[in-house]
């Protein structure tokens, strides 16, 4: 998020953040700058049932239900880990260069006082733009372990991860205190907090649950998604809510923002024709709709830290780079036999370390100024050579941070009773939707598919006097399971 400064003059509060019985606390704001920000927060929240659908459509059909409910627990889960603790240890206005006080704790003092992240909006704004970052950067950690995972210790885990690695990562990536702010790096919407947090500690999730034990997947590198369609779909608002993401990062409306969003869009368009190219050329020749869409996302996560702060030309390089690197990413996983079967390490860890580095290329003064205050020396087109070290810095310390405080949670959690993160052999094959939550997404009626009590767990839409046949144990789901691959 770039610091803009307001225009306005400085508004006089007390230990409260303001006081509306004395003053006007909206004098000191313009109304343009507040509605952009408060427009681009409905934007982004958008996204978060986004990467549900995405998800849900590419789990196999008795999985998929549990992806849209990890997106709306997100959404309720880290909405209150934000007001408790987590915004105070990301934006405290006395932060230290590794985290935040608690000055701020259960948003105490958060009103009308200028924000740490962008003086034109206040805190109350700047706090609900940037939990709704907090929302979607867990939803995007937790599909690691998809199809494998226990419900329960996943909130455990999200609001511990949330607490000691995004906040910390967030605080000194975006807090003017913050080392990495400090030492000059550049990261405009989250490449750093969002994505690469987010990549490595779904990393960590899908290493610490295991490979999952679905014949079905030990056979074959791909499964066919549940429905292609959720996934167009989860892309269609991902792309749309992504304006405000990178858009609204810009902390005022101003040039700046409105060319943020430009260069998303035409790197989202560059990512989703060279995935789909590669993928066409490398795996059969046909032009995928899910190569289309992961190449879109590719590319919207390699803009993210450079939108605010490069020409636009060079959205061209920064999105097809991005998507060629997550593409061959992800054909490594497969050779290394992790089960991260939503790309997420490929897509947003990878996708985020490339944008981060590139933004050392391709970063300019006068783009960063457009919102009339920003000033940075630029990356290697202003001669800034440094700039690529800093870059390098801030990647490998978010990186390395996630994943080791991520698996260390993990250790801590599976020797604790009742916390181990796993479902059982039998869970998993019955599926997540059915053994953990109790419903589904999907008409089993003719599926065959057992709850753990041997009774077809279709509660709705049952054809009257229609006998469907039933497997005789839990174990010849396997057949129902294995149905779902290619």
């Amino acid at each position: 998020m770039a610091d803009a400064t307001s225009t306005q003059a400085p508004l006089p509060t007390t230990g409260n953040g303001g006081d509306s019985l004395t003053q006007n606390l909206n004098v000191p704001f313009l109304g343009a700058d507040m509605v952009w920000i408060m427009t681009s927060s409905a934007l982004v929240w958008i996204m978060i049932p986004g990467v549900g659908l995405l998800y849900s459509g590419m789990s196999r059909k008795h999985h998929a239900l549990s992806l849209l409910w990890a997106s709306i627990m997100c959404c309720a889960l880290v909405s209150f880990e934000w007001f408790f603790w987590g915004y105070t240890l990301a934006f405290s206005h006395k932060a230290g260069k590794f985290i935040g006080t608690m000055d701020n704790f259960g948003l105490m003092n958060v009103l009308a006082a200028p924000s740490v992240g962008s003086s034109a909006v206040p805190d109350i704004l700047y706090m609900f733009y940037q939990g709704m970052f907090a929302c979607i950067t867990g939803m995007l950690m937790v599909g690691g372990a998809h199809e494998r995972a226990r419900l329960g210790p996943m909130m455990v885990y999200l609001f511990i991860w949330m607490t000691v690695v995004y906040s910390p990562i967030a605080c000194w990536t975006w807090n003017p205190s913050g080392w990495l702010a400090v030492l000059g790096g550049l990261d405009f919407a989250g490449g750093g907090p969002v994505h690469m947090s987010s990549g490595a500690g779904a990393l960590a999730y899908a290493l610490w649950c295991g490979k999952r034990r679905d014949p079905a997947v030990e056979k074959l590198p791909h499964y066919r998604p549940s429905s292609v369609t959720s996934v167009v779909l989860g892309t269609v608002l991902l792309w749309f809510g992504w304006f405000g993401f990178n858009g609204g990062s810009s902390g005022n409306a101003s040039i700046r923002g409105f060319y943020a969003a430009a260069n998303t869009n035409l790197a989202a368009a560059c990512g989703a024709l060279a995935w789909m190219c590669v993928d066409f050329f490398r795996k059969g020749r046909k032009w995928s709709t899910v190569g289309l869409c992961s190449g879109a996302i590719a590319g919207l996560v390699g803009i993210t830290p450079a939108a605010g702060f490069v020409p636009i030309w060079s959205a061209v390089p920064i999105g097809i780079i991005t998507a060629v690197f997550a593409n061959i990413s992800g054909d490594l996983k497969n050779l290394l036999r992790i089960d991260d079967g939503l790309d997420v390490f490929s897509l947003h860890g990878v996708g985020g370390f490339c944008g981060s580095v590139l933004t050392a290329f391709f970063a300019a003064d006068y783009i960063a100024h457009l919102d009339g205050a920003t000033e940075i020396k630029g990356g290697w087109l202003n001669h800034h050579w440094a700039q690529l070290g800093y870059q390098l810095a801030g990647a490998f310390a978010t990186l390395g941070y996630s994943f080791v405080v991520s698996s260390v949670i993990l250790v801590i959690m599976n020797r604790i009773p009742y916390l181990n993160v796993r479902m059982t052999e039998e869970e998993e094959m019955l599926g997540t939707d059915m053994a953990q939550i109790g419903e589904f997404a999907f008409d089993w009626e003719d599926s065959g598919v057992l709850d753990l009590h041997g009774q077809n767990p279709n509660g709705m839409g049952v054809t009257p006097n229609v006998q469907t046949p039933k497997p005789s144990s839990i174990n010849e789901n396997k057949e129902a399971a294995e149905s779902d691959s290619v």
